[in-house]
């Protein structure tokens, strides 16, 4: 089949631009998908995106639908004839229903009989015909949260549409896209060449927009060349280093068709203020990149990227600096501000701001918050004193100056304030901490006073709002609990704190005074456990080794993950699957015989064969050897000691008849099993386990 190279081009508005990669990639993805169900093949896909552009070009595109048999099945043989051989109604109304008449049938015989069949070949559609139709569609399918119309027409996109390209080899594709008429023709930077160009063929796509149309439209290719501009700028111009915050590259890239880095100053009075304070206004209101010296103290510069070559960049150079010079004018006064007041003379300022309205105000968060912190400080081995006096201004900087002006400073400007009105070092340090991990993957408090408050603070949160019947639902966390959930988690994990959830929930509960729902505790914990799911999958652990372990409902998470760590390193085992499949059938045994009734006493006198007899002794053997394992924790080495009860567990399992006639030895041999079981529940339950078969 004939391939030529195929390119659909959207001109757009300016494209917002934390959305234009996930477009871009979601267009795309469309695209292909409806090729595949279309059956149609195809080469390499490449994907473009500019802020005022989205494109897809397409090697090697077949021409056009593959042919395809087709079969459809009429009446049985039986009720197509009648007796005489003539066709019946019923045959006659299927043949008109398609277009054909009774003698163009054929017979189809299955093991149920013999029916009327009509076969044909269905031609396979021009892709110019096709193309069209998956572009629309993928278009549609979009994901745009609010769309938008312009002028007079009736089409909805997220910015108006200019104009469209769309072009097999080099034809264009007649067929009205979003409302227009495609053609082969784009259209230049808004500055540098506001014309149209024509797009000869695909493969000449971005090579004409960079050479005649100062358009790099490959998002990675802008993404690099703005990445070692700024890069190389920083080195060169002032020996220091850019940091380049990946989501801020994203958007800058987004931002920019021709991107042109350039370096800007600020007065070094300005780097009294804290160095996140700078960041934050350079970064999230002019999309600056800023600069570090080899020790990474922060310099008096920003970079900034330009959509355009200046024919005097110092003019646009000074442009940015006079924008910025007020904005960090502001950080200053805010900081300066600030200092004035201590933070313990903030504590009341909590008591008018609502945390949740029947929860109470931020200072009586606080005031749970610093209560429960001390226990926890306690039973981890650090400084009570130190973990309440955190709790209890751990909320005040959010009624800073500094705060209010720049929201995602809370806690690190906490800090700041905390160090410079004299608290401890552990204190300051953890009004930063409460907030870690912020996101998946962010680091964790590094101080136990940190990781004391940090702990506090979510259980709070989630006891609180279980406890008035307001736990997040499928597509509302306006608390965002799942977040604390894996957090309290990974602290706890990471940190080997010896934390229990129960006995935290019950803690967080008793502070609370007007909870409704009387098993929050138990709830929360659930709640929690039900997280380790998420958590264990992200590291390709198998939910059968988190079911194992979670049907014995551990509750402390340091205990419930080495569990989880040493029941994935037995599935590995060759024995695990046999094991599993015995405990399965031991489990199912003993649940018909009573469960819970059935002892775990052996006698020995009523041991007769010589397997059940070798399965008593290697059980005694193993029960002596991991027993002391299990003190300490040690699930790992005690599954993989328990792993040579392969074979006598077989063995028996081949011989012994378990439920003997006699009700004394049928007993004994029930209670070997459960002994057999019970060691295996001691970390998990290996029955849930996949078997072989």
């Amino acid at each position: 089949m004939a391939t030529q190279d195929f390119l659909v081009e959207l001109g757009t508005e300016e494209l917002p631009p934390k959305a234009l990669k996930p477009l871009s990639d979601a267009f795309t993805q469309g695209i292909t998908q409806g090729l595949d169900a279309a059956g149609v093949g195809f080469g390499a896909v490449e994907a473009f995106a500019a802020p005022r552009r989205l494109a897809v070009r397409i090697r090697d595109l077949e021409d056009a639908q593959p042919d395809k048999p087709v079969e459809k099945r009429g009446p049985a043989v039986k009720a197509a004839f009648d007796d005489a051989g003539n066709p019946t109604r019923a045959l006659t109304g299927f043949a008109t229903s398609l277009g054909i008449t009774p003698d163009q049938l054929d017979t189809l015989e299955t093991d149920k009989g013999a029916w009327v069949v009509y076969r044909t070949i269905e031609k396979g559609r021009p892709i110019v015909e096709l193309m069209p139709e998956l572009v629309e569609q993928s278009l549609a399918a979009l994901p745009i949260p609010k769309r938008m119309r312009w002028g007079a027409h009736r089409t909805e996109f997220v910015r108006p549409v200019h104009w469209v390209v769309l072009l097999f080899g080099n034809q264009v594709i007649d067929a009205p896209i979003m409302g227009l008429k495609p053609g082969n023709k784009t259209r230049g930077h808004r500055f540098h060449c506001p014309q149209s160009l024509i797009i000869p063929t695909p493969g000449d796509y971005e090579l004409v927009l960079r050479e005649e149309g100062y358009v790099l439209a490959d998002f990675a290719e802008r993404r690099a060349r703005i990445r070692a501009g700024v890069e190389a700028l920083a080195k060169n111009e002032a020996g220091g280093h850019a940091v380049i915050d990946e989501a801020l590259l994203d958007e800058v890239t987004a931002l920019n068709e021709w991107p042109v880095p350039l370096m800007g100053r600020f007065e070094e009075r300005f780097l009294k203020v804290p160095a996140e304070a700078l960041i934050s206004s350079m970064k999230e209101h002019q999309k600056y990149f800023h600069v570090v010296d080899d020790a990474g103290r922060m310099l008096p510069l920003f970079i900034t990227v330009a959509n355009l070559e200046s024919k005097d960049p110092t003019q646009v150079i000074s442009g940015n600096e006079k924008v910025i010079r007020p904005r960090l004018s502001d950080a200053a006064f805010f900081y300066e501000t600030d200092l004035k007041t201590r933070l313990e003379d903030r504590v009341d300022a909590l008591k008018p701001i609502v945390f949740q309205e029947k929860l109470g105000s931020l200072y009586d968060k606080s005031v749970r918050v610093a209560a429960l912190a001390g226990k926890i400080a306690d039973a981890i081995h650090s400084e009570p004193a130190l973990a309440k006096r955190a709790a209890m201004l751990a909320k005040t900087d959010l009624v800073t100056e500094m705060v209010l002006e720049f929201t995602d400073l809370q806690g690190i400007m906490g800090q700041y304030y905390a160090a410079h009105d004299g608290e401890p070092a552990d204190v300051a340090k953890a009004l930063n901490e409460q907030y870690m991990p912020r996101f998946a993957g962010d680091e964790l408090p590094t101080t136990l006073t940190g990781c004391a408050v940090a702990i506090a603070d979510r259980i709070d949160s989630l006891v609180g709002l279980f406890g008035i019947n307001q736990p997040p639902s499928g597509t509302r966390d306006p608390f965002a609990l799942r977040r604390a959930a894996l957090g309290v988690l990974r602290i706890i994990i990471e940190r080997e704190l010896p934390l229990d959830l129960k006995t935290l929930c019950d803690w967080a509960a008793a502070e609370h005074t007007s909870l409704t729902e009387a098993d929050a505790a138990d709830a929360v914990v659930d709640y929690m456990l039900e997280r380790f799911r998420a958590h264990y999958e992200e590291q390709g652990i198998g939910a059968e080794v988190y079911l194992a372990v979670h049907a014995r409902r551990p509750t402390r998470p340091l205990d419930f993950d080495r569990r989880v760590k040493a029941v994935e390193a037995f599935r590995q085992l060759p024995e695990a699957q046999a094991l599993a499949a015995a405990n399965k059938r031991v489990s199912n045994i003993l649940t018909k015989q009573g469960g819970d009734d059935v002892g775990e006493t052996v006698n020995d006198a009523l041991l007769q064969d010589a397997a059940e007899k070798a399965l008593a002794q290697a059980v005694n053997e193993q029960s002596d050897a991991v027993l002391p394992m299990f003190e300490q924790g040690d699930y790992a080495s005690a599954l993989s000691s328990l792993a040579s009860l392969r074979a006598p567990v077989d063995t028996f399992f081949d011989e012994v008849m378990v439920m003997a006639e006699d009700e004394a030895v049928r007993n004994n041999r029930l209670a070997l099993l459960n002994r057999l079981r019970n060691l295996f529940l001691r970390v998990a339950d290996i029955s849930v386990l996949p078997t072989a078969g």
